[in-house]
């Protein structure tokens, strides 16, 4: 991993939902496009994201009726972002810090991309085959294709 760069490693199909739509809406584009997240824009410009987690926790754990929560209100802020061009090892340090699992990756002021804890592991995963450290590939495969189901964004 090292002198590996955030663009190196970076999902650059990103998917954006209006902060004033539904959570209902919000979860049906997530569950279409078979990801875990989506950034919450306001006048086109990225000010939070929503989880897979955000819902169990915001609507789901408090029985609230999904189809009237402004997804909005369940976002959780983006605490930091990163460059195309910051060293993955930066990137990695700024998730810890900031304990979280979607770290924005944002060019000129716009939202380029995101890094997943499921990019970082595939990429490690790489590193680890090309440096010839892993004997039982199929066991990691295992392991990223149940990674990838749970947290592709």
């Amino acid at each position: 991993m090292p002198g590996s760069l955030v663009r190196d490693v970076m999902t650059k199909q990103i998917v954006m939902i209006d902060h004033d739509k539904s959570a209902l809406e919000a979860a049906k584009t997530m569950a279409e496009k078979g990801i875990s997240s989506v950034f919450v824009v306001r006048d086109g410009q990225p000010v939070g994201i929503v989880s897979e987690r955000d819902f169990i926790k915001k609507i789901c754990a408090k029985e609230l009726p999904i189809a009237e929560v402004k997804i909005g209100d369940i976002m959780s802020k983006i605490l930091t972002t990163a460059e195309p061009e910051t060293p993955v090892e930066v990137a990695v340090q700024r998730m810890v810090n900031h304990k979280i699992r979607r770290l924005p990756i944002m060019e000129g002021g716009k939202l380029v991309g995101i890094i997943t804890v499921t990019d970082l592991a595939r990429h490690l995963r790489t590193t680890l085959l090309i440096e010839g450290a892993l004997s039982d590939s199929s066991n990691i495969d295992d392991v990223i294709a149940t990674m990838d189901h749970d947290d592709k964004h």
